[in-house]
């Protein structure tokens, strides 16, 4: 959870003046902002490079007419009016599924998120569905997901062709890491909190969010796979990495020190982009060379990234051992991908580039990623 928007009386009207200023505002940064450091050449490791498909990003924007009866206000919304992100992508019949982040404009957050589902033949051009396929309802998971929402998704299969998503549920106090599965990504099962029952609900009232399950790839799937007989996922947002395991992929027990504490696997580093913090992207994934995981960094310009902005969004790599996902190998020394489009630099939260889909579609890779918190982008690598 980076930012949110609470409604006052004067919400409409700093709204309109926020509208009037922005395109004075991008002109002002873009016209005194320094040139921003590129990135250093990739390691022999690394996924891509990936290149911005500018031509026709954004991909996907928010849909001011798409509708929805929303049982838990019991009345019509607006799903999709404010904004669109942060999506997770699946190849399935030979076709890209991405399920994406949706905020209305209503409720005290001013947007409840929900989850819905768009399809592609070419990984560029989407379809969507007129209505969600994840959202908040009357069950026994309302008291994590309302207001808030269901936010985030992340998807991999498992080895019975199941599609298991990891996603955040914001009550309004605290972001909580949940699991659901579905077997065609329309109708899904909840199955709580991902470590509600571990040490008698040790987690279940404690912040975590943005699960990655370490997966294999078989053709275009991307598989969940044991190491050393579990399940691994590594999870967190602030400041460091860390790690969790599982027998069936709903139950998660993190892995701790002799305190009791989350052992954090890979640390946010002084002077680099993702000094604030770093959280996973899409899943982890085994390669000849390790685990590899693509993960969002937060950038502090004062102590992180001078040629960053402050807060600023963008993305590395990460390198685990195989037998061993909670020992690092290596890690991108800094950003290969950062906000330098008027999408990603102004938006719902500014200098945002955040990864979080990833598919193997046509002998490409395709990146999907939300920009400013308001739309979202691709890029692709061969």
């Amino acid at each position: 959870m980076r930012k949110r928007i609470y409604v006052d009386k004067t919400y409409s009207i700093n709204l309109m003046m926020n509208r009037l200023l922005r395109p004075i505002a991008l002109f002002l940064f873009l016209l005194t902002a320094p040139v921003l450091a590129q990135p250093t050449p990739q390691k022999a490791w690394m996924l891509g490079p990936f290149v911005k498909q500018n031509a026709i990003n954004p991909i996907l924007t928010a849909e001011a007419n798409s509708t929805f009866f929303c049982p838990v206000r019991r009345e019509t919304v607006f799903w999709e009016r404010k904004d669109v992100f942060n999506p997770a992508a699946v190849v399935r019949n030979g076709k890209v599924y991405m399920l994406y982040r949706a905020e209305d404009t209503v409720g005290k957050f001013n947007g409840t998120s929900r989850l819905g589902l768009a399809v592609s033949t070419d990984g560029l051009h989407f379809k969507r569905r007129p209505k969600p396929v994840f959202y908040p309802q009357n069950d026994s998971l309302k008291k994590y997901e309302w207001e808030g929402g269901c936010e985030d998704p992340r998807v991999v299969e498992s080895p019975n062709g199941v599609y298991v998503l990891t996603y955040t549920t914001y009550d309004g106090d605290k972001a909580r890491l949940c699991v659901a599965t579905s077997k065609d990504l329309l109708t899904w099962q909840k199955h709580g909190v991902a470590f509600g029952q571990y040490a008698n609900g040790k987690y279940r009232n404690e912040w975590s969010k943005s699960g990655a399950i370490v997966s294999k790839r078989i053709g275009n799937r991307m598989v969940a796979q044991r190491i050393n007989g579990t399940y691994w996922m590594y999870w967190g947002d602030q400041p460091d990495l860390r790690v969790a395991t599982s027998t069936d992929l709903l139950h998660w027990t993190p892995l701790e020190d002799s305190t009791g504490k989350p052992i954090p696997v890979a640390n946010s580093r002084p002077g680099t982009h993702d000094v604030r913090l770093i959280e996973p992207g899409p899943y982890a994934m085994l390669t000849n060379a390790g685990i590899l995981l693509i993960y969002n960094g937060m950038n502090i310009a004062q102590t992180g990234d001078s040629t960053l902005p402050e807060g600023a969004y963008s993305g590395g790599q990460l390198l685990f051992d195989a037998k061993d996902p909670a020992r690092l190998i290596d890690r991108s020394d800094t950003y290969f991908i950062r906000p330098d489009q008027p999408y990603e630099i102004d938006g719902q939260v500014n200098q945002v580039v955040f990864l979080e889909g990833l598919v193997p579609f046509k002998n490409r890779w395709f990146l999907y990623y939300g920009t400013a918190d308001s739309k979202i982008g691709v890029a692709v690598a061969k």
